[in-house]
């Protein structure tokens, strides 16, 4: 028996191990079946060069849980190891200038055990005691047991062994039981091995049997160590890659497109990605891609690897040329990831180009599922916004679609205003906004269907790329004034008939669904009486602001609507006339003295106009404050009396409501005077 000390020139090395990324510490079982992984290869290696002249047997690598002895045991058939294999590899860990390193490091466990290599050490994170019990492929090699104790005394001795290959035994610590579970030991290593290019086998698979799981004869397999990403994509059929993005994702609906990935030069990198569909608005999920190194489970956290857009993207990517450290989890700072990045960006959109070309119909039939990844991309990098503009798709209310030059050249004589500006209109809701539509449909306008949960930030985009577009919802205005191509009509009401009619048509607007102005304007006769726009500024901040808490004033303000009245038309007129034919005795008494009071604060001003404010007497400066105070307490008894003749007013009422009820504004108790009117006015 030997006995002897790590090579290591410091104690700290194991407590730093230890704790090495506690909260990850189930990687240990990773590290220990991918060494089995490499020892099995570098075997088949071995024979494929003649080195090796005997039957290779039974390659499987093993792993059992033994809760009785409290071991967790991983066996392989590889290359094993020799005593002075042992020596080498296993304890002599150090190297010159190792004091210095681990001092330096001493509280960056993956710094260190990426910079010593020490995968099998990672073991020690859940293990009281470590053996190692190995017989090297060499002719007449001495099988030898390996013990420590997580310190860095070891001991090594002399053993029978039948069989070439290594065997490591973790007697696991009282906290870590967990890992001799069959669930959890199943859960990690489906998590870790499931792609493993050697087979990997844990106990038996199980089947149901008078009301319970019982063993079979037959072996439980974990792992596929022929993925699809490591075949060429000349041998896989379509079923192929659904077939692997379900073995990936198991309760996922089919992708709409993938991406074969392929290049061994000037990196090594293969995979294959899969643009998911996405039902629900809002569930975008990131880190489902999978990133393996030679078939070993890494991360699902690619940021830095893909671009950010990307990460939306589903499946696996495998590169061996992806600096790791040996937790397999931390990328660190190297070049060939911005030029595995910058690849993997060219070959989406060289991929999504050729579908586009070769088969629009199917480009177009999933472009709904697509248009998010696209407009991310193009959000997010500038480089990719220009190889993917020529495919990106415009949708119209009529469910066709249009690339940008396509869709400039349908609108482009219609829809250029009096700026020479091209104004696109959209909806955002093709069933709330329908009578807005057909409004602009009935002028010859196309509308385009803008629904998406990019879309605000996305037309914000390319208003600042095309200085010569506007994009307009379609009811941010009347659609008379749109898209003006001359000066809009003046109305013919005066300033004083627009004063009274304005308490008219706002007092019975709803208070608590967000704050209407009233406007007047000349529409035509044959255009609706009353029409309620949205600002497309103050909306815009407002969804931006939901998405962005940084833009909290815009978000915190209440919705701002304005009601235009047409005056053209002849109910509004009728509103006016019967106005004046019943207000006008109530009205004329106030109008009088509100034009007394001002003829007579106008004398005054007219006294005391060439005078400076403190040359102007005290008892003038008086009465003007009184006469203001009397002009304002008149008026605004004259708002009150008309704002009183508004609510009474039921056509009034019923105008307004159409309005509201056109924009979806008209609820509860609202929506239910709104049909008691309307059925009295029918009678």
């Amino acid at each position: 028996m030997t006995t002897g000390k790590i090579g290591v020139s410091t104690k700290d090395l194991f407590p730093i191990i230890k704790k090495f990324l506690y909260s990850d510490h189930d990687i240990f079982l990773r590290e220990i079946v991918s060494n089995a992984v490499d020892a099995t290869q570098k075997l088949k290696v071995l024979a494929s060069t003649g080195e090796i002249k005997e039957e290779l047997g039974d390659l499987k690598i093993r792993v059992k849980a033994d809760k009785e002895a409290g071991t967790l045991t991983v066996s392989d058939h590889g290359i094993g190891m020799t005593r002075e294999e042992v020596e080498k590899y296993i304890n002599q860990i150090a190297f010159s200038g190792a004091e210095e390193f681990l001092e330096k490091h001493k509280d960056d466990a993956a710094t260190i055990i990426g910079h010593f290599g020490l995968g099998f050490y990672s073991a020690f994170m859940v293990s009281d005691k470590v053996e190692i019990v190995t017989k090297s492929y060499k002719e007449g090699a001495q099988a030898v047991k390996w013990t420590c104790s997580g310190d860095p005394e070891y001991t090594l001795d002399d053993i029978e062994k039948a069989e070439r290959g290594t065997d490591i035994i973790m007697h696991l610590n009282a906290d870590e039981k967990e890992f001799l579970e069959d669930n959890k030991v199943n859960e990690l290593l489906n998590k870790y091995c499931k792609f493993l290019p050697v087979e990997i086998i844990f106990g038996k698979k199980k089947e149901w049997k008078d009301g319970k799981y019982v063993d079979t004869e037959e072996d439980n397999v974990i792992n596929d160590i022929n993925p699809a990403w490591t075949r060429k994509p000349s041998d896989l059929k379509e079923e192929d890659y659904l077939k692997f993005y379900h073995q990936l994702y198991p309760m996922a609906e089919d992708p709409l497109f993938h991406i074969h990935l392929n290049v061994d030069y000037p990196f090594n990198l293969t995979g294959i990605l899969y643009f998911p569909k996405i039902n629900n608005k809002f569930e975008i999920q990131k880190n489902k891609i999978q990133l393996y190194s030679n078939q070993v489970y890494v991360t699902d956290s690619v940021e830095g690897i893909v671009p950010e857009y990307l990460t939306l993207l589903h499946g696996v990517i495998d590169s061996p040329d992806i600096p790791l450290n040996v937790s397999r989890s931390y990328l660190q700072s190297d070049r060939n990831v911005k030029k595995i990045s910058n690849h993997i960006t060219k070959k989406v959109v060289d991929s999504l180009s050729d579908i586009f070309k070769n088969t629009r119909e199917e480009y177009e039939k999933k472009w709904d599922d697509l248009k998010i990844f696209i407009q991310y991309g193009i959000l997010t990098d500038e480089k990719f916004a220009e190889r993917a503009k020529d495919i990106y798709l415009l949708k119209n209310t009529d469910g066709k679609y249009f690339t940008f030059e396509e869709y400039d050249n349908l609108i482009q004589a219609n829809q250029t205003d009096k700026d020479k500006n091209i104004v696109c209109l959209y909806a955002t809701d093709a069933t709330e906004q329908y009578s807005y539509i057909e409004k602009a449909k009935a002028k010859g306008y196309d509308v385009l269907l803008m629904d998406g949960q990019l879309d605000t930030h996305f037309i914000n985009h390319l208003e600042q790329k095309n200085s010569d577009h506007k994009y307009l919802r379609v009811d941010a205005d009347v659609v008379e004034k749109l898209i003006p191509k001359e000066e809009a009509r003046q109305s013919d009401l005066s300033e004083e008939e627009q004063n009274n009619l304005r308490p008219v048509f706002s007092s019975p607007l709803p208070k608590d669904n967000g704050m209407f102005l009233v406007s007047f304007e000349a529409l035509g006769e044959d255009s609706d009486p009353v029409v309620v726009t949205r600002s497309e500024f103050m909306r815009r901040m407002k969804e931006m602001a939901a998405l962005n808490p940084g833009m909290g004033f815009y978000g915190a303000m209440g919705d701002q609507y304005t009601l235009v009245v047409n005056t053209d038309h002849k109910l509004v007129k009728d509103v006016l006339a019967d106005e004046k034919k019943t207000m006008n005795a109530k009205l004329e008494p106030l109008d009088f003295e509100i034009k007394e009071m001002e003829g007579k604060k106008t004398e005054l001003n007219e006294l005391n106009k060439d005078k400076k404010e403190e040359e102007i007497p005290q008892v003038d400066k008086d009465r003007l404050k009184e006469y203001d105070e009397k002009i304002n307490t008149m008026r605004q008894q004259k708002e009150t009396l008309l704002a009183e003749y508004g609510k009474e007013n039921k056509i009034v009422g019923q105008l307004i409501d159409l309005a509201l009820l056109a924009n979806g504004l008209l609820k509860g108790e609202a929506l239910n005077k709104f049909v008691k009117r309307s059925v009295e006015l029918i009678k």
